[in-house]
């Protein structure tokens, strides 16, 4: 698998994997590396990989890509640690991903179950130092010289690495220079979500020693518990470890083992480091500066989840940006144009992705299916199974002739999927434009609103609804018939209109929606805009708290 590695420009050192024979370079979402830089093109360049050899190509960006400082005008093989810049990024090219000088690979930590051994426990202790009451910086009046060189590596490397693989592999780098006696050390965290410990970082220090460690669990769990830093002169004879296997499988002489302590005062792992050199043990005061380096590399971690986070969070809005732009996609563009009719519809999730629907369905005939939806729940899931409405109304409305049968179908689709608790509401307004005569099918959803061109209002369909879709397949729907006058509109309209809410509390209601229908207007947009216009003045400037969309069809005047 090869690998971009960071060199200038985002976070140094952040590894991009090339896996399989192309990946996309560029600024826009569905990119395989998306580099969110303004001067980078949407689908700058790209890797190839062909015939065992990997090639960079440029995909006509406006900014051109450079191979060690050359701009490529063809495709141009890529050697071990070829530069590759793009605007104001620079990567080095690997055909394997780097290995640290911790000789850990970032993005494979060995596994838990590979290295943590069960063990017996004692509660003898022999050396300890409470790590959980916070100094203003460690204890100077022992060995100062080699504090304060440990306060200089750490701060120095810690405050270069972002991600949490660079904290952990720096910490250890700068353990090693401080503790020259030291021939292993490791740090392990405890998951969030699990509780697991997994060793996320190892440090030898022979060349070559490659086999994984056998880490105590009970030491781990000792250090952690106690929220101390724990010395053993000679570990292997340390009846607090009852002469645990891992201890014993190594002959350590001297170790110490030190827990890392988050923000919040919760041990969230240790850092461990061991000889097996019987002349140069560990001693108290060595303990000391592992323990002032646990609370500075504790805050590092803290920063480095932070980063970590925000990097998830970065690609997690991505990702909802790209499933807007596709939600996006499966509602009309525009509004069918039909002599003698107007439409208007408006659409806006509450969040990135919402659960309401609409679509305009033109059938032979001169007919016009208006279809409005509310599926239960809002977000990624709601969004999908919106998706999924969307086909299956079309196909149902395209394949029966009767609009009753179709909603029924479209149900049994929905029943089949075996979607639990998820529902929908759903109301099809088929529109004859030739007879001007509309056929309403309601599945539990509110009663859309008619406006005469007297002024008049009344609810349709009211006496026939059926049941949401998606809880009984065999339920049978009713369809109810009007006449539509010339000047005569119809609203359709989910909850988050009905229910939106003011400053106070208030919601926006039923009875305030048909007094603004009652008022004058001169054409069919003109009253979804108004109606639109007195949502917002009501809520004013308090968040939108569910999905929002209305769709309205009316006959012109002559």
């Amino acid at each position: 698998m090869a690998v971009l590695q960071v060199v200038e420009g985002l976070t140094p050192g952040q590894l991009f994997r090339i896996d399989g024979d192309e990946a996309v370079l560029g600024r826009h979402p569905d990119c395989d590396v998306v580099l969110d830089v303004g001067a980078i093109s949407r689908r700058h360049a790209r890797i190839i990989l062909d015939g065992g050899d990997y090639y960079v190509e440029d995909l006509g960006s406006r900014n051109g890509t450079l191979v060690n400082d050359e701009v490529i005008e063809s495709p141009r093989r890529l050697e071990e640690n070829d530069r590759v810049k793009i605007c104001d990024l620079s990567f080095t090219f690997h055909r394997d991903a780097p290995v640290p000088e911790s000789g850990l690979r970032l993005e494979d930590p060995p596994t838990a179950a590979a290295l943590l051994v069960d063990d017996a426990n004692s509660s003898s202790i022999m050396s300890k130092l409470d790590v959980s009451v916070s100094h203003s910086g460690l204890r100077m009046s022992v060995n100062p010289e080699t504090k304060l060189r440990a306060i200089i590596e750490i701060s120095e490397n810690l405050g270069k690495a972002l991600s949490l693989d660079q904290v952990l592999a720096k910490t250890l780098d700068s353990l090693f220079k401080i503790f020259v006696q030291a021939d292993r050390g490791f740090v392990v965290l405890q998951d969030r979500d699990t509780g697991n410990l997994i060793p996320r970082a190892v440090k030898h220090r022979r060349e070559g020693n490659d086999e994984s460690p056998r880490i105590s669990k009970t030491i781990v769990r000792q250090a952690m518990d106690s929220r101390e830093a724990i010395l053993s002169a000679d570990a292997e004879n340390d009846s607090r470890f009852n002469m645990s296997q891992s201890i014993a499988d190594f002959h350590i002489r001297s170790m110490m083992c030190a827990p890392l302590i988050d923000s919040d005062g919760n041990s969230i792992g240790v850092i461990q480091i061991d000889t097996l050199d019987q002349r140069n043990r560990f001693a108290t005061d060595d303990l000391d500066v592992l323990a002032g380096v646990s609370r500075q590399a504790s805050l590092a971690v803290d920063n480095a989840n932070l980063h970590d986070a925000a990097l998830r969070q970065q690609a997690i809005e991505r990702e909802l940006k790209l499933a807007r732009q596709v939600q996006q996609s499966f509602l009309p563009d525009t509004s069918p144009e039909v002599a003698g009719y107007s439409f208007f519809d408006f659409y806006e999730p509450a969040q990135r992705v919402g659960g309401d629907y609409f679509d305009y369905v033109e059938l032979p005939g001169g007919r016009v299916g208006v279809v409005l939806a509310d599926v239960s729940g809002k977000g990624i899931a709601a969004a999908l199974l919106m998706a999924k409405l969307s086909s299956e109304v079309r196909f149902a409305l395209v394949t029966e002739t009767c609009p009753a049968a179709a909603i029924k179908r479209v149900n049994a689709s929905l029943v089949a999927q075996g979607l639990d608790d998820r529902f929908v509401t759903l109301v099809l307004a088929l529109l004859d434009t030739t007879s001007h005569r509309l056929t309403l099918v309601n599945a539990g959803h509110m009663a859309p609103l008619l406006r005469h061109a007297t002024g008049d209002v009344e609810e349709i369909g009211e006496e026939a609804s059926g049941i949401p879709l998606g809880i009984d397949d065999e339920f049978e729907y009713e369809s109810v018939e009007v006449e539509l006058a010339a000047g005569d509109m119809l609203s359709m309209f989910t909850d988050g209109i009905s229910e939106a809410m003011s400053p106070d509390g208030s919601l926006y209601g039923l009875e305030r929606l048909r007094k603004r229908v009652t008022q004058p207007v001169t054409d069919v947009p003109a009253l979804g805009a108004a109606i639109l216009d007195d949502v917002r003045k009501f809520v004013r400037n308090r968040p939108q708290s569910d999905d929002m969309c209305i769709a309205c069809v009316g006959r012109n005047l002559a």
